[in-house]
């Protein structure tokens, strides 16, 4: 089964977290800075552990460079 995510990415932030805001749209925040990716390993990281899935399965589908992402999640 594959589901699609909407994510909203909130970089920089002081606490960290995943908040669920409808059906298949979240906003994760992390701790990392936009920079050389970091922030995107640690929202698939994140998004895993609430999603409890490993992070294996979790594929940046659109939105590496943006803060609004789009996940493809295989399970």
């Amino acid at each position: 089964m594959v589901r699609i995510l909407t994510v909203k990415v909130q970089p920089r932030s002081k606490t960290p977290g995943v908040e669920e805001l409808g059906a298949g749209v979240f906003r994760v925040r992390v701790r990392a800075a936009p920079e050389k990716g970091r922030a995107n390993r640690e929202v698939v990281e994140r998004l895993a552990e609430h999603l409890a899935v490993p992070p294996s399965r979790l594929t940046l589908v659109r939105g590496e460079t943006s803060s609004h992402k789009i996940f493809k999640v295989e399970s």
